[in-house]
Formats: C-alpha cells, sequence, structure tokens
C-alpha cells in the first residue's frame, strides 16, 4: 500500500493506527496475564500487626530504604545469598513500596527469623557491637520513643482505605496492642516479620 494513500485517507489511517495498536497491546498484555508472575498477585496474605505496622513507618521515617532494598531477584546469586525470590504478594499492603536497588546494606526481604530479637536490638543501638565493619549508624533514641496508639489508629483507618483488609476489630486493639512499646520494639517487630508473609485463610 502506497504511504501517500494512506496519508490521504484519514479514514483509513485511523483504521491502520487502531490496528497497529491492539495488534502490539495484544502481544504485550495477553502473556503478562497468563504468566505466573501475573498470578502470584492474586495471593492475599495476612496484613502486618498493629506493632509491624508501626515498624514498618519508623522503617520508612529513618530512612532505612536508602541503604536496605527488599527485593531478591530471581538470579542464583541472590537466591543462594538471600532465599527465594521476591513475589509482589509479598509487598501488597507495602504503601509505599520498599524494593529498592540500592545494597549499601543487605537486602531485608527475608530477614525475618534469621536473628533474635536480642541481636536486632544491639544492632539498631551500636551495629558495630555485633558487626564490627559495618557502616550503618545507630538508632538509640528508638528505644527512648513511645508509639502513639491514638495515630496508629488513624493510619490502620487510611490503610483500610487504600486497601489493607484490616477489620474494625483490628483498628479498635490498635491502642492496646502498641501500649508500652518502643518504637525499637516496633521495628524489631517489623524486621521479624520479613519474609514470613503468612497466605490470608
Amino acid at each position: 500500500m502506497n504511504h501517500d494513500v494512506v496519508e490521504r485517507k484519514l479514514g483509513l489511517l485511523i483504521v491502520l493506527i487502531v490496528l497497529v495498536i491492539s495488534v502490539g497491546g495484544f502481544v504485550e498484555v495477553i502473556p503478562l496475564a497468563t504468566s505466573a508472575a501475573a498470578k502470584q498477585g492474586a495471593v492475599h496474605i495476612t496484613p502486618r500487626t498493629p506493632l509491624e505496622q508501626a515498624g514498618f513507618d519508623i522503617y520508612e521515617r529513618e530512612g532505612c530504604y536508602l541503604c536496605h532494598s527488599q527485593q531478591i531477584r530471581p538470579f542464583r546469586s541472590e537466591t543462594e545469598r538471600y532465599g527465594p525470590y521476591s513475589v509482589a504478594a509479598e509487598s501488597q499492603y507495602d504503601h509505599p513500596f520498599q524494593w529498592g536497588s540500592k545494597r549499601t546494606g543487605p537486602d531485608l526481604a527475608r530477614v525475618g527469623g534469621r536473628y533474635s530479637d536480642e541481636w536486632h536490638r544491639l544492632h539498631l543501638h551500636n551495629p558495630r557491637d555485633v558487626v564490627p565493619e559495618s557502616n550503618m549508624p545507630g538508632f538509640p533514641w528508638l528505644e527512648k520513643s513511645k508509639i502513639d496508639g491514638e495515630l496508629l489508629q488513624r493510619k490502620l483507618r487510611v490503610l483500610r482505605f487504600l486497601g489493607t483488609p484490616y477489620t474494625d476489630a483490628d483498628i479498635a486493639a490498635a491502642p492496646a496492642a502498641v501500649a508500652d512499646k518502643t518504637e525499637l520494639d516496633a521495628l524489631i517487630a517489623y524486621l521479624q516479620s520479613l519474609g514470613l508473609a503468612r497466605p490470608r485463610g
């Protein structure tokens, strides 16, 4: 077909543009929609406990994501070091996502249960007490700050609006769940939950 003919006939040009976009969209979308990776997002996991959610907020506030990723890529070098590669469902309740690619420190996607609470407590107070070569800063102030239960309750309501399946009972119980807990307790609870996402029954 002559190029000049296509350019002069507006109707034909529109039909051909729609046809090209349709074929391109079909080629791009259908494989994605039927792939195993797309199905991983259909897994629904239990949302974080109020204490773990408070820890997530502290992790974000203190900028931990600037040095630690939470995304294990499907490469042998990564899975041998960090464990099974990350799937979309594990991050479905992260607002914002913590995937990242910067690894001044190790990836934390599977750190839950790898160390004891006491190890995390010492490490967050002064990292060089447990990892002498660490260049991570300490966060000693976290053990002096208490969690604000009412503020956390408001955050859980917003997260429910964004799609996290918190129930009225979960939200009502939040202040009691974090009573007398420090920000350090919350951050440790969050770190201990990473990689242990549980499918919702």
